[in-house]
């Protein structure tokens, strides 16, 4: 499938479309999960593509509104539920859906909404309070910043940042708070900035830092685990599962999430009888793409956001979900 992603009047292209809709490969009357409904590009497509029904997820409440034209345009063929997707399975279970025949597709990265909207506080571009929930529950990121001791922030920066200068910023940060406490992504932006020296390459150095606290804020790396062992149980024969992420921490977990489930199961030694461990359960996916796709050039000069994008596809087998976690 080629061509230009057809424009949406959010403004917002999504990465990869002409990818997602290759492996998806939406067909009539089948039912598809969009996991991170966002700006709603890919369930516009997914709709657009075939005579299907189209089940949406999205955290932010805001981002569920957005979502109005859909299901007044689609009736019962496009339907959103508010709700974290690592809950997916619970979330589609209590609206009566306990399959998915056709596939599901999650979009990893933020909604060009959230970065775009300094009152949302993802952005160091532009000064704004410093929150950075994808949903209006729990602790925001001036909660961590202003309570965190100095070795868990560290520990946050550089587990999910992979910051190397972490302890440098978690000693700064507290430093700062001593004197005033932050609430605004600039105060923030600027004492990450003071530590951590610029590179050549022309990334801001606060940008490891705020992914970090996004990362932790929103639970990203545990609601990734949880829902794709919910997509694992959901999903029939057949069905596909595709995954774009945005940096190495997201990716790694798909990738050893859908291998693991991908592999054969090894055969008995007869050298090592004594070192069988029990049987390995048959594989329940088979990788439709067995590296990650890139975004290519000209996707890329349309979309700069887009460069760091990786996709993964596979498709369910007829085996039993396993019973271990991601």
């Amino acid at each position: 499938m080629t061509g230009t992603p057809p424009s949406h009047r959010s403004g917002h292209v999504p990465v990869l479309l002409n990818e997602v809709l290759e492996f998806l490969a939406p067909r009539d009357g089948a039912l598809y999960v969009d996991g991170t409904f966002g700006a709603g590009g890919y369930s516009r497509a997914i709709v657009g593509a075939a005579d299907c029904t189209v089940w949406a997820v999205d955290r932010d409440a805001a981002a569920v509104a957005r979502a109005a034209d859909l299901t007044a345009g689609h009736g019962e063929r496009f339907n959103i539920i508010e709700g974290r997707f690592g809950d997916l399975e619970n979330l589609l279970r209590g609206h009566g859906v306990s399959e998915v025949d056709g596939g599901l597709v999650f979009d990893l990265g933020m909604s060009s909404h959230h970065i775009d909207d300094p009152a949302r506080g993802f952005s160091f571009r532009e000064d704004g309070p410093l929150d950075m929930r994808m949903g209006r529950d729990g602790p925001t990121a001036a909660d961590v910043v202003n309570q965190a001791s100095e070795s868990e922030l560290a520990d946050i920066i550089y587990r999910y940042g992979e910051e190397r200068r972490a302890r440098r910023v978690a000693a700064a940060i507290v430093a700062a708070r001593a004197e005033r406490p932050f609430t605004s992504t600039g105060q923030l932006a600027s004492v990450v900035r003071a530590v951590v020296p610029r590179t050549g390459k022309g990334v801001d150095p606060a940008t490891r830092s705020f992914q970090a606290l996004r990362i932790h804020v929103n639970d990203e790396l545990g609601e990734l685990e949880r829902v794709l062992v919910a997509a694992e149980r959901l999903m029939l024969a057949g069905a596909r599962l595709v995954v774009v992420s945005f940096h190495s921490l997201e990716d790694r977990i798909v990738k050893r999430f859908l291998g693991r489930r991908a592999k054969p199961a090894p055969r008995p030694s007869r050298h090592s009888p004594d070192l069988d461990t029990g049987p390995t359960p048959a594989p329940s996916f088979r990788l439709v793409q067995r590296r990650a796709v890139k975004p290519g050039e000209d996707e890329i000069a349309r979309n700069p956001r887009a460069r760091s994008a990786r996709l993964r596809a596979a498709e369910r087998t007829d085996a039993a979900p396993w019973r271990e976690a991601a």
